[in-house]
């Protein structure tokens, strides 16, 4: 799950300009302009040239808005990485349910669902709280009869073999590994009980030592990559700017789910 300010997904923007135009197939660079712009974690094309054909369309281009749903919905279609969508990872009941998040940095208005239930769309429901609530976030249930009422298909099911079949081998594995801390199981897989235990501090060389690997997907340490790698960090954030970067909808927009 994607965390930072407006300020620093605009340098990231820039700073990765140029791989977005190769995956995006042209574009900005032979108009010799710098936007549109569109930039996703993890090696996501399919979802990059998703939101790269809404926004680099004809005239000055579609809503930087319809881009984001429009690439991170590729991806939670095609189930990236086997976490996005339905179908991805469950919960440690067994089931799946979507979280999703959207920004307009034009306006700042924010909308997400968490912990959505039998509603596949889940960047899409993000995008109807945004639009039509005064609400920033729905959870569970209460997301669940939003996005219906509003339209999105459901009740389904949000479970598939894949999904089904990784949380019984986790279970088989004593439910191992998983996000607890500071609590000790009353069996293999729970219930839960807070104990008291110092928590772990980072110093701020091993934090940076993260960083000096030439590949981004992986820390440089090994022995952190069952702390932080791409299957336990976020599932996809995606960040595009607009042709025209002073009409409607057309700065940063920044999803996370």
């Amino acid at each position: 799950m994607g965390r930072s300010n407006a300020g620093l997904l605009l340098g990231l923007l820039l700073l990765q300009f140029n791989s977005c135009l190769a995956l995006g197939g042209g574009g900005a660079a032979e108009r010799g302009g710098v936007f549109p712009v569109v930039v996703s974690t993890w090696p996501f094309r399919e979802a990059v040239r998703a939101a790269w054909e809404v926004v680099a369309a004809g005239g000055i281009g579609g809503s930087a808005v319809d881009a984001v749903v429009a690439g991170c919905s590729a991806c939670e279609v095609l189930r990236c990485d086997g976490t996005v969508g339905p179908g991805g990872s469950p919960d440690e009941n067994g089931e799946t349910t979507l979280d999703a998040l959207i920004m307009n940095g034009t306006t700042m208005e924010i909308g997400a669902v968490a912990a959505m239930r039998y509603v596949k769309d889940g960047i899409k429901a993000a995008k109807l709280v945004m639009e039509h609530t005064g609400h920033t976030l729905l959870v569970g249930e209460k997301a669940t009869a939003f996005a219906i009422s509003m339209g999105l298909a459901g009740p389904t099911n949000l479970s598939s073999p894949e999904s089904i079949e990784k949380w019984s081998n986790w279970r088989q594995n004593h439910c191992q590994p998983n996000f607890w801390k500071n609590v000790v199981p009353a069996g293999n897989c729970g219930p839960y009980y807070p104990i008291n235990v110092n928590p772990v501090h980072r110093t701020v060389g091993e934090i940076q030592g993260w960083l000096q690997s030439d590949n981004l997907l992986e820390p440089a340490d090994s022995h952190l990559k069952s702390i932080i790698n791409r299957h336990n960090h976020d599932t996809i954030s995606m960040a595009v700017i607009n042709k025209v970067s002073n009409s409607p909808n057309s700065k940063l927009i920044f999803l996370s789910m």
